[in-house]
Parts: structure tokens; sequence; C-alpha cells
């Protein structure tokens, strides 16, 4: 199998999706910093954690390597130029499976206005129709209300509650799975959620 090229930019209006550079670490440091507390309950932590996490630096390069292996697609978010936050596609599985998950976080200051669900349905485009990726999930805690309207604005399939399925927050959390293959959305998720947006007509 070839793997797909990285790296890959992905844009629609405000919204652009970009590999993480080194020369954003102050940039990102400072939206992290911001909103420390907005991500603590949701983000993943390490039941066995041990020893400093990885510089910035460090991980700008573990992205890259994964991604030019095919297993991951680490992108930035960016709203009008500047730096808001990420959406990574990761667990990519070939051969007969041909499955990923993604996973993002967004500076609390934009959120609200659609960047997600449009960051995650250029994401699915491309994730099903350059990489031929059959399936994605996004598994959501069921407390937060935000990334539930995410799943809910671009008609994510909910496959149900994952009990004690990440370490987050320093505790196993239940989850609950949405997911969406390819068959589903042959008109691609960028155009369903388009649609989603269009007034109603009377």
């Amino acid at each position: 199998m070839t793997v797909p090229s990285w790296p890959v930019e992905l844009s629609e209006g405000p919204v652009r999706l970009r590999p993480l550079r080194r020369r954003d670490a102050a940039a990102w440091r400072a939206v992290r910093a911001a909103n420390a507390a907005w991500l603590r309950p949701w983000e993943a932590t390490s039941p066995d954690a041990s020893g400093p996490p990885p510089t910035f630096a460090q991980m700008v390069r573990g992205f890259s390597r994964e991604a030019r292996a095919g297993r991951m697609l680490p992108f930035v978010i960016e709203l009008d130029g500047r730096l808001v936050g990420q959406i990574t596609v990761s667990g990519v599985a070939w051969g007969s499976l041909r499955s990923a998950h993604v996973g993002y976080w967004i500076d609390q200051r934009v959120a609200g206005r659609g960047t997600v669900p449009l960051a995650l349905a250029l994401v699915a485009d491309h994730c099903f129709r350059v990489l031929r990726l059959h399936r994605l999930e996004v598994n959501i805690r069921p407390e937060n209300a935000a990334s539930l309207r995410v799943a809910a604005k671009l008609g994510l399939r909910d496959e149900g509650l994952r009990e004690r399925y990440l370490h987050i927050d320093g505790a196993w959390r239940d989850h609950r799975t949405f997911a969406v293959t390819a068959e589903e959305v042959p008109e691609g998720m960028l155009a369903r959620y388009r649609a989603s947006r269009r007034p109603q007509q009377p």
C-alpha cells in the first residue's frame, strides 16, 4: 500500500487546517494556557504517567513522523489566520478495516461558532475521498454537551455507551461513540453540513 503524502492543508471559508509547526510554539502555548480549565475535563491522561511530558518540539516531531507513516493526521485549526485549536485523526488502520478515530479541542473564546463541525467535515471528506478510509468515529464523554452538539450537527450515528473507555482527567471515563461510514455521506460531509445550515423553506 502507498501511504498518502503529508503534509496536507484543508480549508473552507475562514477555517484552515494545517500541520503543527515548531514556530507555532508561542501561539500554541498561549491558547493552551488560556484554556487549561476549559479543556481539563475532556482531555486524555495517562494512568501510569511518569517523567516530564514531551517538549513542544518533540511533540511536533512525533506528529510529523506518525503522519508521514500514515498512522495519523495531526491538524492545527486556524480561524481567520489565528491558531484556535487542533483536530487529529488517530489510530488509522488500513487493510480490511480502513478506520480511524477523531479528536479535537477548541479555544473557548471561539467555541459555538461552527468551527469544529466545519473542521470535522473537512477531515471526514479528506479521509473518505482521498485516503479511502471507510469509517470514522468520535468518542465523547456524555457530560460534554458542546461535543454532543457537534455530533448532532453533522448527523453522526450514535453507537452507544462505552463504559470506562478512556482515561480522562485522572480517571477511567465513560464515552458515547459516534460514527460515520463513507456510504452514509455519498454527497460528502461538508455538503451535508452546509445543507443543514441552510434556512428551511416555508
